[in-house]
């Protein structure tokens, strides 16, 4: 015994604890997971008990109790998947912590599935696929329980890989592959189909571009001037004004009915007031924050935290109001079938009862799920300081507020990161820029500089990493496919059973 090495003993041991604490960490990791798995399963008994008791005296009881479950638990996937959209750059630059920012994004995005909610809803419930051009009645609501199935399955996969999918992609090419099979070409609406596939295409780079001219327009009237904190105390409030100026348009346009029809001129005059006060309030607190700050870009990020958190607030709210069609339109869809006015009218108008369910999903499944991709869009793209997180947030936003106006079921994960691609490209633009133009200048100092293939690493490091901007694209490209096919295998398993 006292042959033997000490230290060869203590390594050994130490070995042994480690596997001890390798088991620790992987028990308490799966125990997580079963305890989010436990919560999802028990909102989803919940709604069926709920929807059980409401639906009893209805004559399709079953199928619309499934259709109700089905709708939670295609809420709680997208809840887990695109709660990166709206959380990733804030959590990524650091202003927020995951869990406030996951509390946040469930506050606002209920809010937004609420009260604006039902125009996004009545294109997916009623503007893809005709029910009038259904062979047989029953062929209709069956197609789209096979659509939200599909849907769901596929987000569910794609969230188990850390993959950013779009959940608008995944409802609509479900309800278009069950449509076909169910029906035929016929039962597709040519010009929706034309007009959601042209809002795919245009979204991504609207919001690349829109976050891009924001990062410049910050770049070029504050960062890049003498004196940027009185740059940043001057432009600040006319950001936030525009801010809550625009915003409350949107509330009005889609949420208020009433002061819509008021007429022009109001709804402009409110907003104005809305940009005024923001103004108004937003200015002296900006002066207090820059108080003691000196004139570097810290201070700067410092001053951008406010505007990034009501940013992603806004966003929350807008993807809310987009994407809880994603989950309930096919509800609505097969309750208007059936005829059950009482949740979903024949217009497609979705009731409260239904966008409740499509809201707390939504709100359910990022508190359980979401961090894992919120981690993806923060962090892995490319780096997220707040002055560009701020400009990904509000370009998204935008582009996800004008689309759910206009009744688009856009893809809030393709614009977003559509516009945290833009600001990582357009970084490297600039970057490469004044390279060119210190190597027009002095070429010989930079031939010389030691470090630079040091700083050409810490470039490449900091700016849009390839490998993520492929594995998401591909996983875009896929999307529509494999849910249509998906939607198609279980049209025929439900025909068969049903």
């Amino acid at each position: 015994m006292s042959d033997r090495n000490p230290a060869r003993i203590r390594t050994t041991l130490d070995k042994d604890l480690d596997k001890f604490t390798y088991v620790e960490e992987a028990t308490t990791y799966l125990s997580r997971s079963y305890v989010t798995l436990g919560f999802g399963v028990l909102f989803l008994v919940l709604v069926g008990c709920l929807a059980a008791l409401l639906l009893a005296e209805t004559s399709h009881w079953f199928l619309l109790t499934a259709a109700v479950v089905l709708g939670g638990y295609m809420a709680l996937n997208i809840g887990a998947n695109d709660v990166a959209n709206n959380m990733g750059p804030a959590v990524g630059a650091r202003v927020l912590t995951m869990g406030s920012a996951l509390v946040l994004a469930a506050l606002c995005e209920s809010a937004g599935a609420l009260l604006a909610g039902s125009g996004v809803v009545s294109t997916i419930s009623s503007g893809i696929v005709s029910a009038e051009q259904f062979a047989r009645p029953q062929d209709f609501p069956l197609a789209m329980l096979a659509a939200l199935v599909a849907a769901a399955l596929w987000i569910n996969l794609a969230t188990m890989i850390g993959a950013p999918v779009s959940t608008t992609h995944a409802v609509v090419g479900a309800v278009v592959g069950a449509g076909l099979v169910a029906a035929g070409t016929v039962a597709l609406d040519g010009l929706t189909l034309t007009a959601i596939a042209a809002g795919w295409l245009v979204s991504p780079v609207l919001g690349g571009v829109a976050a891009a001219l924001l990062l410049a327009f910050i770049k070029t009237f504050i960062l890049r001037r003498s004196d940027r904190l009185a740059a940043a105390r001057r432009w600040l409030p006319a950001i936030f004004a525009a801010m809550a100026g625009t915003f409350t348009l949107y509330l009005i346009l889609v949420g208020l009915p009433a002061l819509r029809g008021a007429g022009a001129l109001p709804v402009l005059g409110l907003g104005a007031v809305a940009a005024g006060l923001a103004y108004a309030i937003s200015r002296p607190a900006v002066i207090r924050a820059a108080r003691g700050l000196d004139d570097r870009n810290q201070s700067l990020r410092h001053l951008f935290r406010p505007p990034l958190v009501v940013a992603a607030a806004i966003l929350s709210f807008a993807h809310g109001a987009n994407d809880v069609a994603n989950a309930v339109g096919p509800v609505a869809a097969i309750f208007s079938a059936l005829g059950e006015d009482g949740v979903g009218a024949p217009d497609g108008v979705l009731l409260l009862p239904v966008l409740v369910v499509g809201a707390l999903g939504i709100s359910l499944g990022l508190l359980l799920f979401g961090p894992r991709l919120v981690r993806m869009v923060g962090e892995r793209i490319t780096r997220l300081n707040p002055i560009r997180a701020f400009c990904v947030l509000l370009a998204t936003a935008a582009t996800v507020l004008l689309a759910s106006a206009a009744g688009l079921p856009i893809s809030s994960t393709h614009t977003a990161v559509g516009a945290v691609f833009g600001v990582g490209f357009y970084r490297e633009w600039y970057m490469n820029r004044e390279r060119r133009a210190r190597a027009a200048a002095n070429p010989a100092d930079l031939l010389a500089r030691p470090e630079a293939g040091e700083a050409a690493d810490i470039r490449r490091r900091m700016l849009v990493r390839r490998a993520h901007v492929l594995t998401i694209v591909s996983a875009w490209m896929v999307t529509v496919p494999a849910s249509g096919s998906l939607a198609v295998l279980v049209w025929f398993v439900l025909s068969a059973a049903l």
